[in-house]
């Protein structure tokens, strides 16, 4: 609040607590309030150029002076263009355009003298809208790259988009009809997806922009491009020759042979419990335990009968406790079996589901009975049981888990393990097979089912069957539940090159250091990537298959030829191009022998390939990037299949650093959803909503200081107060910045600099502190700690600046004449410090520091505070001795003292400003005591105690008893800040009469016949400017 239309006669302000004293305005504003009238008038001389009335709101509701002093416009007010209210949903796109009008990012990124730095961007899914997590990513990631650009390195950023897979698939599909979807064919749905893609891309790059993140925004990376999917189809063919491709059977979903989308619907199956009989006792099983089994069934339960043809295995979970438990009295009908094993937890529930008393014979641990076998009720084959994982669990069923392989994720992992053989006995129509024995050409979702139940009935194992509801996938176009059985897929042997990646892991630097442990964990205990997917939009996988064999066609003849086509005409031609067209000249002939395969690529290939299909192909690109950053589920995702990709095919990881950061909850710390009505849209805080006072409209930069505000390593949080706080504090450093501005309005550097030996104690001081803040400030921004360098700007703009600093230095800045060598060392300071601070701020605030640098009031070389470069601190500024920066805590530590005093004064009604006051100070210390004389005795206005204090007189005294004796109010404390040295406060009334144009009281008031309401300090100034006060009638002098 500092700056208002040229003109305005501002509310006089009575006192230092009759000014705004919020948080949110603090120590600068509340000092500016105290200014007199005398200051808060405008002063001609600089056109179009708003002028500086303050206003106190504590005289809201007041009645104003009768007139203002007549020495208004002596006084050297601030003047800026640079408005005290940011109106961010204008003025950012401004400076955004300018940026790119001015093409300052291409010319640095490019051009800049330093090392290249590149920080690889992780795509985005091409897929709605952006939410806060996205604004969270994107924006450290700018954070990053704008500090290099000022430390003067190369930092290109290309953006990127994964534009492939399921989600975007549904989305095309969600938008059409049934006829439409039945009727599409691969090539239609393609150009679908692209589209909406494409589409989607063009709508997040606006988004992402007027965050005011700087990228090639014009040539950025998209997954389905031709030579992104060629560098992509590269990678696979080089991990083929490095021997880590293969193909061998798994179970994947599909539905009467139509490899669609799926989701999931409610569904009620046909559950059947059944009896598996024992086979053999294994070497684990407890001796104690033999009798007990003798003659066991294992009780298991599934939901699919039809995927009991296929059964290998029964799982357990090795940490349950199992029962042996036997039917009392007569079997219920149908029943062969008497005694059966279950989870003992879940002996009782049994009982009373099946309407039978059982009672246990004795328990077992699930790894005793890992090694037992059993023989398949319905086939003529003895099966092992073994230990699966955690999803064995008493939440349902028997504690038992059928397991076929070829017909389940989980079921398949355990048969890996176990090296149990891949059946499933199901076509791509979902008829069985004749592997399937008595069920052979039946559907499986239909008459297969109920034939496998009642086969399971007549041969006596038939416990119960009971009907299920659940969650189940269904496919989008036919509306059938989905099956899963095993098919032949594509894997990348990550056994084949496990230790390389692992020591890759260890050679790059993660942050946090947890990470480390997490994506090791991950690629230590992950088994062989299957790669291929059954859908249609996608990288193809580039493979032809023999029609009479099966067998592939892929070598590296055949993968270069149909990478060249790709990259010419894009992956689509795996659908428009006849065999022939795709293969070599000289295996042209076999093209009536070969049909081409129908998968494509897992999307993690694609997005893990980018660091192929963009940084291996650009040379103003680092590989490895300097810097991967995503959210921590990269550690699973990107990271890792980037990883892998690199390792299998050039050895070493693609990375020198990983950086992660949590996710984005509610104030509450509450995940965020749109049911709760907790979701936070970045467009809203950056543009408002529909009630502006309930989500004013922020701007980007509020965005992006709340994102520098929080320690992003682990999960972050976002509202209506928290953003607010933040407002607050982003308002406090553009209020410091506009006073910076203000007060240099008629300064210019080249003809009105002090060197800084000439400079103040007081302004020598503060430059020390800048210096600080600099190194402080390149630790945190090198370190990735921004919220560190968001509390180090706020505790300097608060403590520093606006509490002490400028709070002190106003005085000579308006009260001065305006080329006196006081004002223009503090002018020196002022613009140092500003010049400083705006590429300190910029990485954070990039659209304030720009808005600042753009007003400043002398020219400068460079057109953009990003052109400047990092803050240059002197070493003159860090040379202050020890001894100078402890005095100043000390006076600092003093100063408070006083002002406990002053408020006592105040509320007691003695005094009012604290000019009306004079200080008696006694310092116990005498070394201390030396120091402060001499501050006493410096020839400026700055470092004499009476400006330090802002009261009008300061006296050294002798004794304790003489600061209390001549003061109405007095104190004794012991200050750490003085080295436990005790000093004595004593507050008194001051001596004189007040000076009507700086309003500091002096004996000499009414000295000066032509001024005789001016001290000696305000006289020879006025008589400097040749101002004569107008005739008016006088008070008597006292």
């Amino acid at each position: 609040m500092l700056l208002a239309a040229a003109n305005l006669r501002p509310a006089r302000c009575g006192g230092r607590q009759e000014c705004l004293r919020s948080s949110s305005q603090s120590g600068m504003l509340s000092s500016l309030c105290r200014a007199p009238a005398a200051l808060r008038a405008a002063r001609p001389g600089y056109a179009g150029i708003s002028r500086v009335p303050l206003r106190c709101l504590a005289s809201k509701g007041r009645k104003k002076d009768a007139e203002e002093s007549v020495y208004s416009k002596t006084v050297n007010l601030p003047a800026t263009k640079f408005d005290m209210r940011a109106n961010s949903v204008v003025r950012e796109p401004q400076l955004q355009q300018f940026w790119q009008e001015s093409k300052i990012y291409e010319q640095l990124s490019r051009a800049n003298p330093g090392p290249t730095f590149t920080l690889h961007d992780g795509p985005p899914y091409a897929n709605g809208d952006l939410h806060i997590g996205h604004a969270l990513n994107k924006i450290l990631k700018d954070i990053i790259n704008r500090y290099q650009l000022l430390q003067g390195r190369k930092a290109k950023f290309v953006p990127g988009w994964d534009c492939h897979g399921l989600p975007i698939e549904l989305k095309v599909l969600q938008s059409m009809k049934d006829a439409e979807r039945r009727s599409l064919t691969p090539l239609q749905l393609r150009k679908k997806a692209a589209e909406f893609a494409l589409k989607t891309v063009d709508a997040q790059r606006e988004q992402f922009k007027r965050y005011g993140v700087w990228a090639d925004w014009d040539a950025p990376y998209v997954t389905l491009e031709p030579a992104y999917e060629a560098a992509q189809l590269r990678v696979f063919g080089q991990m083929v020759l490095n021997g880590h491709i293969y193909r061998c059977g798994k179970a994947s979903a599909a539905t009467d042979c139509m490899h669609t989308s799926n989701t999931q619907k409610g569904h009620t199956s046909c559950s059947i419990y059944v009896a598996m009989p024992l086979q053999a006792v294994g070497p684990n099983a407890p001796e104690a335990a033999g009798a007990a089994l003798e003659g066991a069934h294992f009780g298991i339960w599934t939901t699919t009968p039809w995927t009991i043809p296929a059964n290998l295995a029964v799982a357990v979970n090795a940490d349950l406790q199992y029962a042996v438990v036997e039917v009392q009295g007569d079997l219920p009908e149908g029943w062969t079996v008497r005694r059966l094993i279950v989870a003992a937890d879940l002996a009782d529930s049994l009982a009373e589901k099946f309407g039978i008393a059982l009672t246990t014979l004795c328990t077992v641990k699930g790894a005793e009975l890992e090694g037992c076998s059993y023989r398949h009720p319905l086939f003529d084959r003895t099966s092992p049981v073994v230990a699966g994982g955690d999803y064995i669990t008493t939440e349902s069923g028997t504690g038992l888990v059928h397991t076929a392989p070829g017909h389940g994720q989980e079921d398949y992992q355990v048969g890996q393990k176990y090296g149990l053989p891949l059946l499933s006995p199901v076509d791509d129509a979902g008829v069985f097979t004749d592997e399937a024995g008595p069920f052979a050409g039946l559907q499986v979702q239909g008459d297969g089912n109920d034939a496998v139940v009642k086969a399971l009935a007549a041969a006596g194992v038939l416990l119960m069957e009971e009907r299920y509801a659940h969650k189940y996938p269904y496919d989008w176009r036919t509306k059938k539940p989905t099956i899963f059985r095993a098919t032949d897929q594509w894997f990348a042997s990550v056994e084949g090159f496990r230790s390389a990646a692992l020591e890759a892991i260890q050679g790059a630097h993660w942050i946090p250091a947890a990470g480390e442990n997490r994506i090791t964990a991950m690629t230590e205990g992950r088994s062989d990537w299957c790669i291929s997917r059954q859908r249609k939009w996608g990288v193809p996988i580039p493979v032809f298959y023999y029609t009479d064999s099966g067998e592939p066609l892929l070598t590296e003849e055949t993968i270069q030829h149909v990478t060249q086509v790709v990259a010419e005409h894009g992956s689509d031609a795996w659908w428009e191009m006849d065999v022939a067209d795709l293969l070599p000249e000289h295996l042209r002939p076999e093209a009536g022998k070969l049909r081409k395969g129908e998968d494509t690529m897992d999307v993690w290939f694609d997005s893990g390939s980018s660091w192929a299909g963009v940084l291996g192909g650009d040379q103003a690109l680092n590989y490895p990037a300097d810097l991967y950053l995503e959210g921590s589920d990269q550690h699973r995702g990107w990271f890792q299949s980037s990883l892998l990709t690199s390792v299998a095919a050039n050895g070493h990881a693609p990375y020198k650093q990983v950086l992660t950061h949590g996710f984005v909850l509610d104030d509450k710390g509450m995940k965020m959803s749109k049911s709760l009505g907790n979701v936070i849209d970045p467009r809203v805080v950056m543009l408002g909503g529909k009630d502006a006072k309930k989500e004013p409209p922020y701007g980007a930069d509020v965005l992006r200081l709340w994102v520098s505000s929080v320690d992003y390593s682990s999960d972050v949080l976002i509202g209506g107060r928290i953003i607010g706080q933040v407002a607050d504090v982003y308002r406090k450093m553009r209020f410091t910045l506009r006073y910076l501005l203000g007060n240099l309005a008629d300064f210019e550097p080249a003809a009105h600099a002090v060197p800084h030996a000439q400079l103040a104690a007081a302004d020598r001081y503060i430059l020390a502190r800048f210096a600080a803040l600099v190194d402080e400030c390149s630790a945190a921004y090198g370190s990735y700690q921004f919220y560190k360098v968001y509390q180090a700007l706020q505790r300097f703009t608060v403590l520093d600046l606006s509490n002490f600093y400028l709070d002190v230095a106003k005085d000579r800045l308006y009260i001065s004449a305006a080329a006196a060598p006081d004002r223009r060392a503090c002018q020196t300071v002022l613009a140092a410090l500003l010049e400083g601070m705006l590429p300190v701020i910029a990485p954070l605030l990039p659209h304030m520091a720009e808005d600042a640098w753009q007003n400043l009031p002398y020219k400068r070389q460079e057109q953009s505070v990003f052109q400047a470069g990092w803050a240059a601190v002197p070493d003159e500024w860090r040379q202050l001795p020890e001894a100078d920066a402890m005095l100043w805590r000390a006076v600092l530590g003093i100063r408070s003292e006083i002002n406990l005093l002053l408020e006592k004064a105040r509320a007691d009604k003695a005094l009012g400003a604290s000019l009306e006051a004079k200080v008696l100070l006694h310092v116990a210390c005498p070394e201390l005591r030396a120091q402060l004389e001499a501050l006493q005795a410096a020839g400026n206005g700055m470092d004499p105690l009476r400006y330090a204090f802002i009261v009008s007189q300061a006296q050294l005294v002798e004794s304790p008893a003489a600061a209390a004796e001549g003061a109405a109010y007095s104190a004794t404390a012991v200050l750490e800040e003085a080295g436990g040295s005790e000093v004595t406060v004593g507050v008194a009334r001051a001596d004189g009469r007040k000076c009507n144009r700086c309003w500091n009281y002096s004996t000499h008031v009414g000295s000066d016949e032509q001024h005789p309401e001016l001290c000696e300090r305000c006289v020879p100034v006025v008589n400097g400017m040749g101002f004569t006060a107008p005739e008016k009638k006088l008070e008597a002098v006292a």
